[in-house]
């Protein structure tokens, strides 16, 4: 079976090659683009990977991230920022129990990889 991720982020282009290259990739995707839709699409439906965006419009991701780690404690999250490495928010982030933190700057094979990874070690605890 296919593993399903969801991709949470404001910039629909961003959503939309990230789904389309992971569906390329032997991945079922669905997005959101705001944190209540993203919210939504957790509770109706299984899903096994979020890709998070950290900066929401006006949501500030690592909030929706502890959000989403309430609820579905064991749910892996990789986040994703176009602000490039901040050693802070790298740490409040994992600090907040994200998975894995990317810059959307590096090649989409990068993220992949991660996916991959992540994935292995949700499915190897559960």
């Amino acid at each position: 079976m296919k593993a399903r991720i969801l991709i949470v982020d404001d910039e629909i282009a961003i959503c939309d090659y990230l789904c389309t290259y992971l569906n390329a990739q032997g991945f079922q995707t669905m997005a959101a683009q705001t944190p209540e839709q993203g919210l939504q699409l957790i509770d109706a439906q299984p899903v096994d990977l979020v890709v998070l965006d950290i900066a929401l419009g006006e949501a500030d991701g690592l909030e929706v991230l502890e959000t989403i780690k309430f609820a579905h404690p064991d749910l892996p999250v990789i986040m994703l920022t176009g602000m490039g490495y901040d050693e802070e928010l790298i740490a409040e982030a994992l600090s907040k129990h994200a998975s894995g933190y990317l810059s959307k700057t590096l090649p989409p094979a990068q993220l992949l990889l991660e996916i991959k990874h992540t994935l292995c070690g949700a499915y190897a605890h559960a």
